[in-house]
């Protein structure tokens, strides 16, 4: 929407996978906690850091 958590979001998702691979849709949202969006729910963010891990997106819905 506006774009100005997403260098946050950015920098989040990169300082995570960088220490984690493969992480959970738990740990991804731990990581994200200081990001705040108030444009978007935050379940697109979380899909996507999922399929940059390599992992499916309905990974993250269960």
């Amino acid at each position: 929407q506006c774009g100005f958590c997403t260098p946050g979001m950015i920098m989040s998702a990169t300082a995570l996978l960088k220490e984690n691979p493969k992480p959970t849709e738990t740990e991804i949202r731990a990581y994200l906690e200081g990001n705040i969006c108030r444009c978007t729910g935050y379940q697109g963010i979380v899909n996507a850091i999922m399929a940059a891990s390599g992992q499916s997106a309905a990974i993250a819905a269960e």
